[in-house]
Order: C-alpha cells, then sequence, then structure tokens
C-alpha cells in the first residue's frame, strides 16, 4: 500500500535490462522489474496549480527489497544540469517507508558520500552531486522527492561508468566500481541537517510553502547550501569499503 491519498497514475517501470550495464554483475538474471515511479503528483488541483506555477514536481518511488547478485537493488542514478545562473539544481528526498541509502558523488570525484535515512528523514541532494538510491533492507523502500521540472536528469557519466563509484553489496560491503580513476574514500553519513531549508514537516506539507523556491534558484541560497555541504558533506571514512 504507498502511503498516498490522491490521484494515483499509472507508474513508470525501471527493468533490470536498462540498468543491466551499471550493476556489479551485469550478467546477473531474475525478473525484470525493479522499481515504480509515480510521478508529478498532487492530490487536489489547487496543489497542482502551485506546483506547476513553480516549476516543482512531486514523485513516489517504490523500490522492493531484492539482492541481484549479491548487489543490493538501486536506482539508475544521474546528474543534474546547472541552471541559468550556473548552479546545479538540488533535490530533496524524504523516505516514507523502509530504509535507504543515498549515494552521492560531485562531478570531479573529489568527494563521495553515503547518506543513511529511515522513515521521516529528509536528504538534501546538494548542487553538484550525481545521486543513486539504494534499497539495503529486507522491506520495501517508499521514498518521495521535489524536484524542478526545469531540467532533464543527466545519466550518461552513469553509463559510462558503468554505474556510481561504489557498488554496495550484501552486508553494506562496498566495492570500488575499476571503471573510475582514483577515488576517495567513502563516507557514510547519517539523514542530511536540512538546515534553514526547510520546515520540520513532511515533504508534500510543504507544497505551498515559498521556502521550496531553493529547488530551481539555489544561487539564492548558496551560504545556506555550503552550510549543509560543509557540515552534512563530513563524516567518518567508510571501514568496510574495499
Amino acid at each position: 500500500m504507498i502511503p498516498w491519498e490522491g490521484p494515483l497514475p499509472d507508474s513508470q517501470v525501471r527493468t533490470i535490462e536498462e540498468i543491466r550495464a551499471l550493476l556489479f554483475d551485469p550478467g546477473c538474471k531474475g525478473p525484470g522489474t525493479l522499481y515504480l515511479m509515480y510521478r508529478d503528483l498532487a492530490r487536489t488541483a489547487t496543489e497542482r496549480r502551485w506546483l506547476s506555477e513553480h516549476e516543482l514536481r512531486y514523485d513516489i518511488t517504490v523500490i522492493p527489497p531484492r539482492v541481484l547478485c549479491r548487489e543490493y537493488v538501486k536506482t539508475k542514478g544521474h546528474y543534474h544540469p546547472d541552471n541559468p545562473a550556473g548552479v546545479g539544481y538540488p533535490e530533496v528526498y524524504e523516505v516514507l517507508e523502509g530504509f535507504a541509502h543515498y549515494l552521492l558523488q560531485n562531478r570531479d570525484l573529489s568527494d563521495i558520500a553515503l547518506f543513511s535515512a529511515g522513515a521521516g528523514d529528509k536528504v538534501i541532494i546538494p548542487p553538484g552531486y550525481g545521486h543513486v538510491t539504494i534499497n539495503p533492507s529486507g522491506q520495501a523502500l517508499v521514498m518521495a522527492n521535489l524536484v524542478s521540472t526545469a531540467f532533464v536528469s543527466d545519466y550518461r557519466e552513469y553509463e559510462a561508468r558503468h554505474g556510481a563509484a561504489y557498488y554496495e553489496l550484501e552486508g553494506e560491503k562496498f566495492i570500488k566500481n575499476p571503471h573510475y580513476p582514483d577515488i576517495p574514500v567513502l563516507r557514510r553519513l547519517g539523514p542530511s541537517k536540512t538546515g534553514n531549508l526547510l520546515p520540520d514537516v513532511s515533504l508534500y506539507a510543504m507544497i505551498g510553502n515559498e521556502s521550496l523556491s531553493f529547488l530551481n534558484r539555489p544561487e539564492e541560497y548558496e551560504d545556506a547550501l555550503n552550510r549543509l555541504i560543509g557540515d552534512d558533506m563530513q563524516g567518518d571514512a567508510c571501514a568496510r569499503s574495499s
């Protein structure tokens, strides 16, 4: 049961064939469907109009528990382009049910970090960071996101390098992706401290709140976003990376 009270469109399906080349074991066999994406949700016409006027989209993604030949099930991974002011578009996630690992990496690969988040936790993807979501648990991961509609996600870097800089295998074991050059040790972090950017309410309850303007105009919130990167992007190296 998806925790959603409004109209629910047909889901978009991500299959194993679509991400096969990005897996730790590209030869892994099994059922095709990996996860479901419900795009551009709104409970009322008023809320949909507000989202459209502010160029924002609310989505829900459902990632059932699965292990793909030792690797935990994951999303494809992508970067966001820069906005007209030359600053990358951010994104915010909220775990509704289950448990998530958000694996972030910046474009020059000087920083690679893993946020752990449980139900009710939010994670902001800072400008300039690509990201993959992993379900490392034995239960379905249901998460929501709010993101600008002014851009199209860029999957090319992840496709060219056969996934993110690290693969997460059973037992939270992280293996470096050999298609990357020398990369830093993975840092393990808790859920993002969203700072003053977001009120302490559910993600959908923020619809109608002008605080979400940072998703389209991050250049106006540079200090707050830099503090997130400076504070949240600090942590202990993952002892189990190899």
